[in-house]
């Protein structure tokens, strides 16, 4: 099953296995020294003695294995220490890929290719893990090289060439085996050789060829290794066939299904029709006892499919006569203080308060006469195209599908074109190339984040910027913020009965089901029915601001709020208050709430006073915050209070961001383009869509 067999179609192998067909060895045996096939021009395999110069040492070849996957195996010899090792080569053949593809992959494969368990333990799920990883700087290939000879064993696939069938029995020791290892590779925390620490990751590649099977025939026993993780196998696809979403847990249950029914046909292909097994086929099953064959329905998708892992695990256990082992893996102190001491700082304490207090009585009512605001000045250089050092080409860019960028650039800042027209081609010669994706796990790691961290992109926009790795860097180019909203009537309504604000404290309980009734705020009888937006980048912001980033907190929440579109929210929030069912309140980006008047936005109480996050836009009372008594019908022109978000006082604040690598020899495009936003021009345009431009400086 070489499904890889058919990625080099730049090679026109007449035996369509450009790693290992016939030609290719003759072509090494007929011509030393010969680095390319006569017949395709595919790169050769590498010669017997060769050397791979590492960090961790110096590896010399010393015969061809076969293939595996993207790349071949050979058996090799650490220099030195005599120490026997398998060397995986991956070739990134130059038809295939041009010279910023190749530096790219292989930037990408030596952050990424071996991880370690990031609590240091040694823990044997059975996941091989590579030694050391090598790019060579002047050629076409890569090396993983290992220490065990677990690589060389013989993957699944070829266990069924060679011996057919699997018993019903033995597919279960598969799954049992594979499935407790993707409960270790699920959930642990691993670390990559960049040293980025990442919480559980999809295998993305399981198939009959990245599973080993190490026999014992002694203990007539076998035991299943996984190796191959599409985290680096992935990066050797030609770049027509890549794909920038990042594999999902449910998928390698999928796969694993998939290579059960496989080992009880005992094939993969039809010998009439060379087509793959369809699972979906009922003809196509060989006997099997009808709970194995419903259990591995599930595994597949086809019928209730399980969550993860651990459910499809216990779920093995509970088949008729199964029998397995279930592995098990498994101060603070207090000084004492004085009493005397801390009455007195106490006392001191106090004093210092009241003197401060006094100070400001007297200060605070005056301070801008006494100390006048200096005015601000507009430094901003004019344009796009006074930006200096934009460099020439095309780059690709990424932010969260349905979050706020997604949304800008949907807007007109001008008349006539939206931003994604005027940004596509900001500059002469100049193309930037804007692809939304979706995080799969956002509460562990952003996906456009994580696509500039494996040289996928070549900077992102986002809002998640408080865990960066140490290579990345971000630049603000404008505040975003949440707006807390219920419902707006013309008549009294909720939002005058809670005095146009909510403290961050109620928000909290009210988000965790502790409040559940209005009435209880000092509001009508009337239940509450917290609702959350669809909008991922939004939900992660208000688990870390308002929820503080308790995970128990964010479970709660999950199964507390109601999700729904926020323009649906506010019209559904309307019809409940009118109606006198119950009162919804909800969040979303200033970007949702701005210019309309279906949700009234609460002033956040941090335990500083309450901030209102828009000013009104009223001829008299102009500047001032919105109020309860606004009719926000009458006046949509309203305006986000840019101090409070720029100086970080409204709770829910938090800066949009160009991120980009430190790395000073990829290009400068994430900078550049951070620039340009920056300039007067950008700025005004985000300004225009409902977000907050940066401050102008003071002098």
């Amino acid at each position: 099953m070489q499904l890889f067999e058919t990625l080099y179609k730049e090679y026109r192998c007449s035996r369509n296995m450009p790693l290992s067909c016939d030609v290719l060895l003759q072509t090494v045996q007929q011509v030393p020294g010969a680095r390319f096939c006569q017949e395709c021009g595919f790169p050769t395999m590498l010669l017997e003695k060769s050397e791979i110069r590492g960090t961790r040492g110096t590896y010399r070849i010393e015969s061809l294995l076969g293939t595996r996957g993207m790349g071949r195996l050979y058996q090799a010899t650490q220099a030195g220490s005599n120490q026997p090792c398998v060397v995986k080569e991956y070739l990134l053949p130059g038809r295939c890929f041009n010279k910023e593809e190749t530096r790219q992959r292989k930037d990408a494969f030596m952050r990424v290719a071996g991880l370690t368990p990031a609590d240091g333990k040694n823990q044997d799920f059975r996941l091989v893990s590579p030694w050391e990883a090598v790019a060579d700087q002047q050629g076409e290939r890569c090396y993983l090289i290992t220490r065990s000879a677990l690589e060389a064993s013989p993957t699944l696939a070829g266990y069924l060439s060679d011996n057919g069938a699997m018993s019903a029995l033995q597919v279960r020791s598969v799954l049992n085996q594979v499935l407790q290892t993707l409960q270790f590779l699920h959930s642990q925390k691993f670390r990559f050789p960049s040293g980025q620490v990442q919480q559980g990751m999809a295998h993305g590649n399981l198939s009959l060829d990245s599973l080993l099977i190490a026999e014992n025939a002694a203990e007539q026993q076998f035991f299943i290794y996984v190796c191959d993780l599409a985290l680096w196998e992935r990066l050797f696809d030609p770049p027509s066939m890549r794909s920038l979403e990042d594999p999902l847990p449910q998928q390698d249950l999928t796969a694993l299904g998939s290579v059960a029914f496989y080992l009880l046909a005992g094939q993969t292909n039809d010998p009439v029709t060379g087509q793959y097994l369809d699972p979906r086929d009922p003809s196509q099953w060989p006997t099997v006892e009808p709970r194995l064959q419903e259990y591995l329905y599930r595994l597949m998708g086809f019928d209730m499919p399980f969550d993860s892992a651990d459910s499809a695990r216990a779920a093995l256990f509970k088949l008729p006569g199964e029998e397995q082992a279930v592995v098990t893996t498994g101060l603070v102190e207090q000084d004492k203080k004085d009493k005397a001491n801390i009455k007195l700082f106490v006392l001191l304490a106090v004093l210092i308060v009241l003197m401060l207090l006094g100070f400001l009585f007297i200060f605070w009512p005056n301070r801008d006469r006494w100390f006048p605001k200096p005015t601000p000045v507009d430094t901003r250089v004019p344009g796009f195209e006074d930006v200096s050092g934009v460099p020439e080409g095309n780059f690709s860019y990424v932010a969260e599908r349905n979050g706020t960028w997604s949304y800008l650039m949907q807007g007109k800042p001008t008349n006539d074109q939206q931003l994604a027209d005027i940004l596509t081609q900001p500059r002469t010669k100049v193309q930037m190339q804007y692809t939304p994706v979706v995080s799969a796990n956002i509460d562990e790691q952003s996906q456009p984040v994580r696509l500039v961290q494996l040289i996928k992109s070549d900077f992102a926009i986002t809002s998640l910027i408080d865990d960066l790795s140490d290579d990345l860097e971000a630049k603000p180019i404008a505040y975003d913020g949440l707006v807390i909203y219920v419902a707006f009537l013309k008549r009294p309504g909720l939002h005058i009965a809670l005095g146009g604000q909510i403290s961050m404290d109620n928000l909290q309980k009210i988000y965790t089901g502790q409040i559940t009734n209005w009435k209880d705020l000092g509001g009508p009888d009337l239940p509450i029915k917290p609702y959350a937006p669809t909008e991922p980048e939004a939900v992660r912001m208000f688990e870390r601001l308002v929820l503080a980033n308790d995970p128990q907190k964010i479970a709660t929440f999950k199964s507390t709020a109601t999700v729904l579109p926020t323009r649906e929210t506010q019209i559904l929030a309307k019809d409940e208050l009118e109606r006198g069912r119950s009162g919804i309140i909800s969040f979303s980006t200033l970007f949702k709430a701005y210019k309309q008047c279906s949700g009234y936005p609460l002033a956040i109480d941090a335990g500083s006073g309450a901030v209102q996050p828009y000013l009104q836009n009223d001829p008299v009372y102009r500047g001032q915050p919105i109020n309860p008594g606004v009719n926000l019908c009458g006046d949509k022109d309203y305006y986000a209070d840019a101090d409070a978000f720029t100086q970080r006082r409204y709770p829910l604040s938090f800066p949009l961001a160009v991120v980009y690598p430190k790395d000073n020899s990829r290009p400068t495009s994430g900078l550049k383009f951070a620039e340009l936003l920056t300039t007067r021009q950008g700025q005004q345009y985000l300004e225009k869509l409902g977000v907050v431009p940066l401050p102008l400086s003071n002098k």
